[in-house]
């Protein structure tokens, strides 16, 4: 949406004069046309006698290195129907100290560059540049289509240090953001579910999320034909966190008078954490070295491979043989952390067998996620949510099919 140079030429206005202000600044003092056509600003209608006039300073767009203002005598009229009534002028916003023109510049900068710098390059007040991009984001947003979805992404996302949260919900099929809202309880995201309507709710297939029980439980109540598909990234990061890392550190603490070898286990986590195919050589032979001198660290990381082996299972069936393999495996290790893991894992079997079924995960928020972040580091954080999740909504309008 590029700004047409002939916005320039002020309709029902000529050039009366213009003076140098400053060296980079200029104003231009405008007259009446004597053909113009005075009309109402209220009801738009034809005025044939003016109240009064009076002079207002009105910011344009810059003209090559200079700043401008424009003086414009804008008239109030004695409108049949309205009384006195400041005059309607096309290219004059309401009650802004700017014409469309500069108003429509300021929308395509911000949609480059962050708010403040717009603010600074403009010499335009970063609340006022703030407020013209909330209108136009508010203008044109559009209300995502509800009809034939079948398939949703649920995930959460940081809005400030110390546990502020938002939830977002993406159509599987068309990455297009459908809500955001604060928060990631169950009630926090209900308001979506409401928005989506019964009718709605009943289509949905399948809704790809972490471990989160509010999420789930609010998904079952509303979606009552809605399989729940647990994330393969989110279970096996959260087995390493819990199982492999406190492994790794239980093994450290056992070799306190081995100090070479309890080094080498502490310094160990990425090595045991990261996917075996993203080791470099180097890496590869030292985590092999790693495995073979320590039998449980050996044990937690032959477990963590195998679980991930439950999401790319052929069929359900399959993929209910496979966890039975491989909970028989973690009960059986001796290892304390990997046996709690594997019951409290065993009440979400349902939603891990389910991605046999339907092949989603949460790996297109995550990628969402990375935007986000670039967004909100773009504006140095947000203080006003709404325009922050506007934001946010227009970035991702989703894939045309």
């Amino acid at each position: 949406m590029n700004p047409n140079p002939l916005t320039l030429l002020w309709e029902g206005f000529e050039i009366q004069s213009y003076q140098q202000i400053s060296s980079d600044s200029l104003v231009i003092q405008l007259q009446p046309s004597p053909n113009r056509q005075y009309h109402c600003r209220h009801c738009l209608q034809s005025a044939y006698q003016m109240h009064d006039r009076s002079i207002r300073r009105i910011r344009e767009r810059d003209i090559g290195p200079f700043k401008v203002w424009l003086d414009v005598p804008v008239a109030r009229v004695a409108c049949s129907r309205c009384g006195p009534r400041t005059e309607r002028i096309s290219w004059l916003p309401d009650r802004l100290r700017m014409t469309r023109s500069f108003m429509l510049w300021i929308e395509v900068l911000v949609q480059k560059m962050p708010v403040a710098h717009v603010a600074r390059l403009t010499g335009v007040h970063w609340h006022t540049v703030k407020a013209i991009d909330y209108q136009r984001l508010k203008r044109e947003q559009r209300e995502p289509d509800r009809q034939g979805l079948k398939r949703l992404i649920m995930d959460e996302f940081a809005l400030f240090k110390g546990h502020r949260y938002a939830t977002v919900v993406v159509n599987a099929d068309n990455q297009q953001l459908l809500w955001v809202g604060e928060g990631r309880s169950r009630a926090a995201v209900r308001p979506f579910f409401e928005w989506l309507g019964v009718e709605a709710c009943e289509q949905i297939e399948a809704v790809a999320m972490d471990m989160n029980t509010a999420m789930d439980l609010e998904v079952q109540h509303h979606c009552r034909n809605a399989r729940v598909v647990y994330d393969l990234f989110h279970v096996v990061a959260k087995f390493g966190r819990e199982v492999v890392d406190r492994v790794r550190v239980d093994q450290a603490n056992q070799l306190r008078h081995d100090k070479p070898g309890r080094k080498i286990i502490k310094r160990a986590r990425w090595l045991l954490l990261r996917n075996a195919n993203n080791l470099k050589a180097e890496q590869a032979i030292q985590l092999q070295e790693l495995l073979q001198a320590n039998q449980s660290l050996m044990t937690v990381y032959v477990l963590k491979d195998q679980l991930k082996e439950l999401w790319f299972a052929p069929s359900e069936a399959e993929a209910k043989r496979r966890w039975r393999e491989w909970y028989g495996m973690a009960m059986s290790s001796g290892i304390q952390p990997a046996i709690q893991f594997a019951k409290r894992l065993k009440g979400y079997l349902s939603g891990i067998t389910a991605s046999a079924v339907y092949r989603l995960n949460t790996s297109v928020l995550e990628g969402m996620n990375n935007k986000i972040k670039v967004i909100k580091r773009m504006a140095y954080g947000y203080r006003d949510n709404d325009y922050f999740f506007l934001k946010i909504k227009a970035a991702f309008p989703g894939k045309v099919r």
